[in-house]
């Protein structure tokens, strides 16, 4: 009889970062009321018209006018901001300074406790990559050392679940996707997507959300410590 076909080895790991590797939106509140404060001291006209969520809220305005921009986060902000101070009457308004008092506290994350020793661990024998929607940076975060790249959706021009950030993983990597593990919080941008794209899901359901429905994920963990269980039965 001829030998049993063997699986596919696992080369790599992909991680979404928002919600799986930190808690984003305590993060996301904070940058917004540090933006509040820089915006009180050099353009107060603008905190007094729009409170922080009325500001976020801008960001989605701009994104269901422009939806060809709805998958870059960074732009959208500084779209937010600078139609916030014309409103707000300002002439003059230096749009670069403002966002970078957001985007550093929205890159001083609080990771979830198992997050740094695992990372570390898997670095050792995968190749870790980043696969994120949002705009973190793993360099400013400090967790660039452990990953060999990190891709978001301005990079492809389109966002998670569109496979798009999934076949510029593979590329990179050179493998086949099910040789990749994808592992992220979100049923539909990180498992729908990523098992579109060929690759096996990984489900990070910290707090033991029911399934919302659809083609289940390979498998569901609730810390990256159950991660590496399940991948040592993988191998």
């Amino acid at each position: 009889m001829p030998e049993p076909a063997r699986p596919y080895p696992i080369r790599a790991i992909t991680f979404d970062l928002d919600d799986t590797l930190w808690d984003i939106w305590p993060i996301v509140a904070r940058a917004e009321r540090r933006l509040h404060a820089w915006l009180e001291k050099h353009y107060p006209r603008i905190p007094a018209l729009f409170t922080t969520l009325e500001l976020r809220a801008l960001c989605a305005d701009i994104a269901n006018e422009r939806p060809q921009l709805a998958h870059d986060r960074t732009l959208l902000r500084k779209e937010a901001l600078r139609r916030a101070a014309q409103q707000a009457d300002y002439l003059e308004f230096q749009v670069e300074p403002a966002f970078e008092v957001f985007f550093a506290a929205r890159n001083d994350v609080v990771l979830f406790e198992e997050v740094l020793p695992v990372l570390g661990r898997l670095s050792r024998r995968y190749t870790l990559g980043a696969l994120s929607n949002g705009n973190a940076d793993l360099r400013l975060i400090g967790l660039d050392h452990l990953f060999a790249f990190a891709i978001n959706a301005v990079d492809v021009g389109s966002a998670k679940p569109e496979p798009a950030m999934f076949e510029a993983a593979c590329r990179y990597l050179g493998v086949l996707p099910r040789q990749i593990v994808h592992v992220g919080d979100d049923p539909e941008h990180d498992v729908l997507g990523a098992a579109r794209a060929g690759m096996r899901a990984v489900w990070v359901n910290r707090t033991g959300k029911d399934w919302p429905g659809g083609a289940q994920a390979d498998a569901e963990i609730r810390t990256l410590e159950d991660l590496e269980v399940l991948l040592e039965r993988w191998d």
